[in-house]
């Protein structure tokens, strides 16, 4: 059977992510990874699945959004409280998977609902409007004080006292201190599995009849409605499916640290910017893109700590170098030239 470009290359994109996968794990085994950089491969894990996230919301939707990392919290949080409460009362491997259900059910849910007032707006407006609701989902989460006790679950705004907790009731969620003890159950391996999961949804809606909707709604409104595409649909679509996909790495970032703040250093606007960059610099609409980007601009400061002060200065530098490979006209036409050179199977089909 013949496979058709597309279905190579989504091949192409699993086979980089597998032989990364098991290259890492072989310097890990023979110890020629420092137990620093083991620490790193989880985080890079989720950084590059927000990342394909990010990317089907705005480059294969064609919106902008800067309140991703509001979704990240909202799975991280959901799924740490689930995994708290339950911690005694279900296995592991269980609990871990109705973690993950849950995480990404309340994300895509309130992807949802943001996403009932926000996908009217467009452009500036619309990123600026999910820029916000990150911000409120951080400063809500904070004030939040949750235990659980015999009689059920109880809620307070004000501090923990206010909740009336038995003598062998539990505190979960602690105002801005947050979720503590949350079961260490992320891994190298669950989060590559996670990753896999999130290319193989987002590259078959992409070639899939919703997919070729959705981008046709991202190059021209006007005619896609005019032509019968049910706009509000295929738009709700990719932003729910993208805020899912947003929540599934909160809940492998939530099971991967002893204690879970709602922090601007995770969740803020630095954070989602940061997560953009990784989008931008990997080719806007490049899915396969967004992953070695996240995972060369995530890993790369670490790697260059050793340079000390000149270590931001080559970071700055690379930057620079992944933008002009990306986005210059001539560099992509010598890239394409020698591409369809040496491998006769990026030719183009006829």
């Amino acid at each position: 059977m013949k496979l058709t470009k597309k279905t190579r290359d989504n091949f192409i994109t699993y086979g980089i992510v597998i032989a990364s996968y098991i290259v890492f794990q072989t310097l890990a085994s023979t110890g020629n990874l420092s137990s620093h950089m083991k620490g790193l491969l989880v985080p890079m894990t989720y950084y590059a699945v927000i990342a394909v996230a990010l990317n089907l919301c705005v480059g294969i939707l064609g919106e902008l959004s800067i309140g991703h990392c509001g979704f990240m919290c909202i799975g991280a949080f959901t799924s740490a409280f689930f995994s708290k409460v339950t911690e005694e009362g279900i296995p592991t491997v269980p609990r871990f998977i109705l973690a993950f259900v849950i995480g990404i059910a309340m994300a895509a849910l309130f992807g949802f609902l943001i996403g009932i007032p926000v996908l009217r707006l467009k452009g500036d407006y619309l990123a600026i409007v999910t820029l916000a609701f990150g911000e409120i989902i951080k400063n809500v989460i904070n004030a939040f004080y949750i235990g659980v006790d015999s009689k059920g679950v109880h809620f307070s705004l004000k501090n923990s006292m206010e909740l009336g907790l038995e003598p062998d009731g539990q505190l979960i969620v602690n105002g801005a201190m947050g979720i503590t003890g949350t079961p260490h159950n992320s891994s190298f391996t669950v989060g590559i599995i996670v990753l896999i999961l999130a290319l193989f949804v987002v590259q078959n809606l992409v070639n899939s009849r919703d997919g070729r909707a959705i981008m046709a709604v991202r190059d021209n409104y006007i005619a896609a409605e005019a032509t019968g595409i049910n706009v509000t649909k295929y738009k709700m679509m990719a932003f729910v499916i993208s805020a899912a996909i947003a929540g599934a790495a909160g809940v492998l970032f939530s099971h991967n640290i002893t204690t879970l703040t709602a922090t601007s250093q995770y969740f803020g606007y630095n954070a989602s910017i940061m997560i953009l960059v990784y989008v931008v610099l990997g080719g806007i609409g490049n899915i396969r893109g967004s992953v070695i980007a996240a995972c060369i601009l995530y890993l790369l400061p670490e790697l260059l700590r050793g340079f000390s002060n000149y270590r931001m200065l080559i970071y700055s530098i690379v930057l620079i170098v992944m933008m002009i490979y990306t986005w210059s006209p001539a560099v992509i036409n010598f890239r394409e030239t020698v591409l369809n050179r040496w491998l006769p199977w990026k030719k183009r089909e006829i």
